[in-house]
């Protein structure tokens, strides 16, 4: 069983830093502060880096099975791998669906041949899936489109809604956007051609009457829910008036582009729900500052550049984020907008607590040895040329950010490097399944 020392690098131990020693051993962080006689069969000298738990990306879309055209578990892993990321929770909107549990165990059989950080997969509802939902065990949770989305996935039907909500104890997340109001506005704007038309086709009344609505079920059957990928500043209010039991998330296109970006990158920034106004930006920061949104998450969801070259409305929506997005947060931190055991706890407490992971999203005894080491004061520009995502491209190419992933653990195996600027990585060990603590519903 291999050891691991990391010497005087500052740790983020809670909401402070200590430069302290981390020992592990196998798969696990066995002490802090380890004696000075301790040894190790590897040592490592972090002095002037930080050491982070593993980032915890609790929303991606990595298109396995069925897309992989566009992204699959090998080059996503890796991506996330680069990016500080160690574990990820991936959604069902895959070809087929995951929405049986013959599909869910299908698709942890796949993980486990071709990715190589931790895993997990939300099962999707539909309309006549309930059975399914009841039964599912290896999952963080249940994933409700409240908005158009791949397949049989489009769940509006109250009656449906209820029953989910009612009669299932998973942790349930949703896509709030209304699926009546886009219909309309696709009428409405349909002579537009411009990408720009998007964000008035999937304007702020879808999200919000979507989020008002989900919310409300969730308060009334008392049953854990998080809303995905906010927009609006007009839902962090419903958000802040809601029970502990509701949660919600950002994501860095929402806090980091809005509608004057259309112009610049065009369909690059085409997402679900739509990129809105700088003022929503600057609300969304500030509802993560003062703790009404718990959660910065990706959404990661690629596309060939070819697609995303089609016209309006035929390019899709979409953009991949998970290898870039600790960086970006980083670079905030340089820049004063937040600190990093903020970063720390947006991107990795908060999730692994609320999607109830075992072991992950703090350093402590006991915990996994999933970690990243960062400098804060590497500067380095996010390049289309080397993104390891299979895409192959990024919104934020071109851009420099200052502090970046290092060295990458998972599990005490060692899966990614930056070596004189080059990034080498060892796929030889293959990633976890995720598990999951008791997860009692909010009732």
């Amino acid at each position: 069983m291999k050891s691991i020392l990391i010497k005087n690098a500052q740790v983020v131990l809670g909401d402070g830093l200590e430069k302290t020693n981390v020992l592990i051993r196998g798969s696990k962080v066995v002490s802090l502060d380890p004696a000075a006689h301790s040894q190790a069969d590897e040592v490592v000298d972090a002095d002037g880096l930080f050491l982070l738990p593993g980032i915890v990306d609790p929303h991606v879309h990595f298109r396995e099975p069925g897309l992989t055209h566009k992204e699959d578990f090998a080059h996503a892993s890796r991506a996330a791998a680069k990016g500080g990321v160690t574990s990820f929770l991936e959604m069902p909107n895959t070809n087929p669906t995951t929405t049986t549990c013959q599909r869910l165990e299908e698709k942890l059989q796949i993980a486990s041949q071709n990715c190589f950080v931790n895993y997990g997969f939300y099962i999707g509802a539909t309309t006549f899936n309930l059975e399914e939902l009841k039964a599912a065990r290896r999952t963080p949770g249940i994933k409700i489109f409240i908005g158009s989305s791949t397949g049989d996935m489009l769940v509006d039907n109250q009656e449906t809604l209820e029953k989910i909500f009612a009669e299932t104890t998973l942790p349930i997340c949703a896509h709030c956007e209304d699926e009546s109001t886009v219909r309309a506005n696709q009428i409405k704007y349909a002579d537009r051609s411009d990408v720009a038309a998007h964000s008035q086709v999937r304007d702020y009344n879808a999200a919000i009457i979507a989020t008002r609505r989900a919310i409300d079920l969730a308060t009334r059957h008392q049953h854990q829910f998080h809303v995905l990928h906010v927009s609006t500043r007009q839902e962090l209010g419903l958000i802040r008036d809601a029970p502990p039991w509701v949660t919600g998330e950002v994501c860095p296109h929402h806090l980091f582009f809005s509608v004057d970006d259309y112009s610049r990158l065009g369909a690059l920034i085409k997402m679900n729900p739509s990129v809105k106004g700088r003022e929503d930006n600057e609300s969304l920061w500030n509802a993560l500052l003062d703790g009404t949104l718990s959660i910065v998450a990706t959404d990661h969801a690629p596309h060939t550049m070819d697609e995303k070259r089609l016209p309006y409305p035929k390019c899709p929506s979409g953009m991949p984020a998970v290898e870039n997005s600790l960086a970006l947060m980083l670079d905030q931190v340089n820049r004063g907008k937040c600190t990093l055991c903020q970063v720390v706890r947006w991107m990795c407490s908060e999730p692994a607590r609320i999607w109830h992971l075992a072991g992950k999203g703090v350093i402590a005894k006991g915990t996994d040895a999933d970690l990243v080491l960062v400098d804060l004061n590497l500067r380095q520009t996010v390049d289309n040329a080397t993104q390891q995502t299979k895409c192959g491209w990024s919104p934020w190419h071109g851009q420099t950010l200052q502090g970046w992933a290092m060295r990458t653990w998972v599990m005490g195996h060692e899966v990614y490097r930056l070596v004189d600027g080059r990034p080498v990585f060892d796929a030889t060990v293959p990633g976890t399944e995720i598990h999951f603590d008791d997860r009692p519903s909010a009732r």
